[in-house]
């Protein structure tokens, strides 16, 4: 069985403050990192005790090098490096039997959620797919529909888990805390946060071995809709294939087809040409 993983930082218990989640920030990042890849790795051990023979892991944080290599369990493959062509989803294809995200968090739209965002915060206020907010897991269930492969394990907090569920209905989810705001939370300790995700990243795969575990289900064709920090980036956005104007702020994502491969590569095109409008 082929498990394919991707994983964010600020689902991670114990983290709260973009420091422990920023590549240069010294002491706070080496420790967010360290609390990163014991959750990976907790991931791993259980998706092997549940029947995974091969594994790969996409790092889709900041920098996307997060991890140290030499202290992946299980002997995964790791994607890793800026600039991926479909970043968060890179590397996931038809032959892979299950999604993980894991340490994921939620949507910059809606309820508080420990330092939620929606790919970049400078840019995006919001998203949709046919009229529902989503956060960064609806987006990248895109993907994951597109190649017919079920999000079988989901970790972060409990908003994490609500902005994922009507994309991955038969989910195994592991709350690592509770966020009270966007900038605190009451986290697990991480023995018990990884052992929770050990647990559930075995359930998981049992539950996709019995088949009993559906992909996301976007109704087609689908429509994805942005909104934009300024006028600026929707005007700019418009160049990305298949996107038109809504508003002052606001875009438009369609592919003309059931193509949701081509609405998430817009939709990265976006993210991308965005940024020459600048983001403050």
């Amino acid at each position: 069985m082929k498990v394919w993983i991707s994983f964010d930082m600020e689902g991670v218990a114990g983290i709260v403050d973009w420091e422990q989640c920023t590549p240069g920030s010294g002491e706070p990042y080496n420790l967010g990192r360290a609390l990163l890849q014991d959750e990976v790795n907790a991931a791993i051990d259980g998706a092997i005790a549940g029947g995974a023979t091969e594994i790969v892991l996409n790092d889709s944080h900041s920098t996307m090098s997060n991890l140290d290599p030499r202290r992946i369990a299980g002997g995964a493959q790791y994607i890793s490096g800026r600039l991926k062509p479909l970043h968060m989803m890179q590397g996931l294809d038809d032959s892979f039997d299950a999604i993980f995200f894991v340490a994921y968090h939620g949507a910059i739209s809606g309820r508080p959620s420990a330092l939620s965002h929606s790919y970049n915060p400078e840019l995006f206020s919001a998203a949709r797919i046919n009229g529902e907010y989503v956060g960064e897991s609806g987006i990248n269930a895109l993907v994951a529909q597109h190649y017919g492969v079920p999000i079988a394990l989901v970790t972060g907090d409990a908003i994490t888990h609500d902005d994922t569920r009507p994309f991955a209905a038969g989910a195994v989810n592991v709350v690592t805390k509770e966020s009270i705001t966007r900038f605190s939370a009451k986290n697990l300790h991480p023995t018990t946060s990884c052992r929770l995700i050990r647990e559930g990243a075995e359930r998981a795969l049992k539950k996709v071995a019995g088949g009993d575990m559906p992909t996301p289900g976007i109704e087609l064709p689908a429509r994805l809709d942005l909104e934009m920090q300024t006028s600026d980036m929707a005007e700019l956005a418009t160049w990305a294939k298949g996107t038109t104007r809504t508003g002052d702020r606001t875009v438009r994502v369609e592919s003309g087809s059931d193509n949701l491969l081509a609405i998430f590569e817009s939709f990265m095109a976006i993210n991308y040409l965005a940024r020459a409008a600048g983001g403050r």
